[in-house]
Formats: C-alpha cells, sequence, structure tokens
C-alpha cells in the first residue's frame, strides 16, 4: 500500500508553521487543506487533549463566525498526532494568503475570556475536556514564535 502524502513529509525537519497540505477539487471547486503546525513533531511535547479541545472549539466558532470565510470553513479539527490541526477551505490558496487570518484567529483564542462555546453537556460530547489557560498559553506561543515572525521555512514543507 502507498503511503499518503502526508505520510512523505519529513517530520524531523518539519517546524511549526501554516503548510498547504493537499489541494482537491470537489466538482468544480478547489478545497485547499492547510496544515496549521503548532508544536515541533518528535521534538517537543504535543499539546493535551483538553487544550487541543479547546482550541478547536474556539477556532471552529471564530472561523465559522467571520463573514468573509464563514462560508469558506469546510472544516477545522486536531490532527491525531496532536501537533496540529487541519483547515479546510473552499477555494484554491497559498499559505501566506491566510496567515493574516491565522493571526486573527489565534489572537482572538488569546484573549478569550468567558465560557468556551459549545463546552456544554448539551453541546459537546466530552465538555469537561477543556483547557482555557492552556489553550490561551499555546495560541499565544505559536502566535509570538511562528506567525508573527513567519518566513518561508514555515510556509513551504520542508525539502527531503
Amino acid at each position: 500500500m502507498e503511503k499518503i502524502t502526508s505520510f512523505t513529509i519529513n517530520h524531523l525537519k518539519l517546524l511549526p508553521g501554516v503548510y498547504v497540505s493537499r489541494k482537491d477539487k470537489a466538482k468544480s471547486e478547489v478545497v485547499t487543506t492547510f496544515d496549521i503546525r503548532m508544536t515541533r513533531p518528535n521534538f517537543e511535547p504535543v499539546m493535551n487533549t483538553a487544550e487541543v479541545h479547546t482550541l478547536e472549539h474556539l477556532g471552529a466558532t471564530y472561523l465559522r463566525n467571520r463573514e468573509d470565510y464563514s462560508d469558506k470553513v469546510l472544516y477545522f479539527g486536531p490532527m491525531g498526532c496532536r501537533t496540529g490541526f487541519y483547515l479546510l477551505l473552499a477555494g484554491d490558496y497559498q499559505s501566506k494568503d491566510i496567515v493574516p487570518l491565522m493571526v486573527d484567529m489565534f489572537t482572538f483564542i488569546r484573549d478569550f475570556e468567558g465560557d468556551v462555546p459549545g463546552a456544554a453537556a448539551r453541546d459537546c460530547g466530552n465538555y469537561l475536556d477543556m483547557n482555557l489557560p492552556m489553550a490561551k498559553y499555546l495560541a499565544k506561543r505559536f502566535l509570538d514564535e511562528t506567525l508573527l515572525v513567519m518566513d518561508e521555512t514555515r510556509l513551504n514543507y520542508p525539502q527531503d
């Protein structure tokens, strides 16, 4: 069986960043899948499920409430390895196109106060597994160490 494309990326060279993971066609529409890599794979601890869950709730809520992106967001959710998130947008994008959106989203998460949207038994299948302080810390770290100092090494997958 062939490796899927995401398993061909050298994760030993992969830095936190915003990468185009793939582009697919849905009828005549291009769907761009982004790899929002928040931690360096295999070099630092992965994120715990509580903060990943909180980041997911806040990120998805933010994206789906942005007028200019709400009808383009197909999916925002965590990677199984817990080193980042996938964002699927309707449209043909490059990594640099969404950096301002990611800055806005992670600023929203960093500054968020109050109850996490959807963190109630009625709204979520695991509403108790949330950690807002840690999610805010990780959002700030990703902003300061990656998004606000973005360069080409964090926009394009490393070449082997």
